[in-house]
């Protein structure tokens, strides 16, 4: 008898949906602009910070409250798009990632602009699940469902190679054009989809109590950290705000072992792959993004850098990591998933050791030279772990099993820049703090690195 996870042979030869080219696309777009707007703005954040004033503190929560709603409302995303239909969400998350780009462009300060940054990421939750499903709607067939979704992932890698240097190139003229640039792109896509059939839409019960406490226990961590690295740990706001997340998110869990309809179904642990899995893509987002953010920061700040030129440092990682990507199937197929994943996580780690040691040094070269295995280590290991996720997760979970992924990824970038942001806000102890912030990045990927190890050896172990 066949499996859960076993596509219907039904379901081979299919011919695609209509208008499938544009489906693909539009979600590739889409792919692409959520992504492009978690690299872009960092480089921006020092004339931001000029112009709009905050701090450090303000920079952590430009860079996090687009992350923080992103992880918080991905389950939910999920959901709604299995409610309204795939093509109605992703105009829903497409529109209001427009409307928030304006908000972001045009704001005064750096509270509105925080404020702004909170609602885009709400955008960013619903177009990630709602493409991917649109895509998988317009390729019945496995085969070419496969290269659709290959296409679709290219966007997030493309926005990985532009936005750093494409944000820095556009923060040379206006900060704000980092912001603008979205809305061309997204008058685009909702044009183009009206192309696009409509989707079905399917019952799906959804779980109210989970999501306020994700939402509340995610937001109130993200704060005591932040504030905590400012405040100090023991001052009666981070206490209170650490306290309700302990409480919000430990309620979370028990709300997720009585509902009959968990957003996190606690059965999906039990998965051998699925446990494994996790902590990687936690611990991938701490390297990744705590790497960006913090060298980002070191670049214009300590070493005088303008944003055009700070955002090139990261230009040969970012093709080294393109080439990555590419071999990564490959490498999977032939060794299977462990082989990549451990050599992947290991590359980041000596990336990020080597940055460590450098960065007395104070040679944007030297820099450029030592984050190149950060980014080929994460893209060779990063698509093997999407398939470890799924590893012995019955097929009607397996969206469910993605953005429990993608949200532990999310978090883990919230929670890099909570920390690193605080490590480095002294402004006379920017090298001492970025090199602790690396060694901790570090550190994690090399436990990670270990676990790893338990990884199935082959992909062409029987299922």
């Amino acid at each position: 008898m066949a499996l859960p996870t076993k596509t219907p042979p039904a379901a081979v030869g299919v011919p695609n949906g209509p208008h499938a080219g544009f489906v693909v696309a539009i979600a590739s777009l889409g792919f692409f602009l959520i992504t492009l707007d978690i690299s872009i703005v960092n480089v921006a954040l020092a004339r931001i910070q000029t112009e709009l004033g905050g701090g450090t503190v303000g920079q952590q929560w430009i860079i996090d409250g687009y992350t923080l709603m992103f992880a918080a409302l991905l389950l939910f995303a999920g959901n709604l798009s299995d409610r309204i239909g795939a093509k109605r969400a992703l105009v829903l998350g497409v529109a209001v990632f427009a409307v928030t780009s304006a908000a972001c462009a045009f704001a005064p300060s750096s509270t509105l602009l925080i404020a702004a940054r909170f609602a885009q990421g709400a955008g960013a939750a619903v177009i990630l699940p709602a493409s991917m499903a649109l895509v998988r709607e317009a390729f019945p067939d496995p085969a070419r469902r496969a290269r659709a979704l290959g296409v679709w992932a290219v966007g997030g890698a493309v926005a990985a190679l532009v936005g750093q240097p494409l944000g820095g190139l556009l923060t040379t003229y206006d900060w704000r054009w980092v912001f603008s640039i979205n809305l061309p792109v997204c008058a685009a896509m909702i044009f183009f989809l009206g192309l696009v059939a409509m989707s079905p839409t399917r019952p799906a019960p959804f779980d109210w109590a989970g999501q306020v406490l994700a939402v509340v226990g995610l937001s109130t961590l993200v704060y005591g950290l932040i504030d905590g690295g400012h405040l100090g740990f023991g001052t009666p706001p981070v206490v209170a705000a650490l306290a309700v997340a302990l409480i919000s998110l430990a309620g979370f869990v028990l709300v997720q072992t009585r509902v009959q309809h968990p957003m996190m179904p606690l059965g999906l642990f039990r998965a051998r792959g699925f446990r494994l899995a996790l902590p990687v893509g936690f611990t991938f987002m701490v390297g990744n993004y705590g790497n960006v953010f913090v060298v980002s920061l070191f670049l214009q700040q300590e070493l005088g850098l303008s944003p055009l030129h700070a955002g090139l440092v990261f230009l040969p990682s970012a093709f080294f990591a393109i080439a990555a990507n590419l071999a990564s199937g490959p490498i999977t197929n032939r060794f299977g998933a462990r082989v990549p994943v451990v050599a992947g996580l290991s590359a980041m780690v000596l990336g990020l050791v080597a940055v460590l040691v450098t960065a007395p040094v104070g040679n944007p070269a030297l820099v450029a030279i030592c984050i190149i295995p950060i980014g080929a280590g994460g893209a060779l290991a990063m698509p093997s772990v999407t398939g470890v996720v799924l590893e012995g997760v019955p097929g009607h979970q397996a969206g469910t099993a993605s953005a429990v992924f993608n949200t532990f990824r999310q978090v883990g970038g919230a929670v890099a820049i909570a920390v690193f942001g605080a490590l480095i806000a002294d402004p006379d102890r920017v090298v001492a703090g970025m090199q602790l912030s690396l060694g901790i990045a570090a550190a994690l990927l090399l436990l990670a690195a270990v676990s790893s190890v338990r990884i199935q050896p082959r992909a062409d172990t029987p299922t």
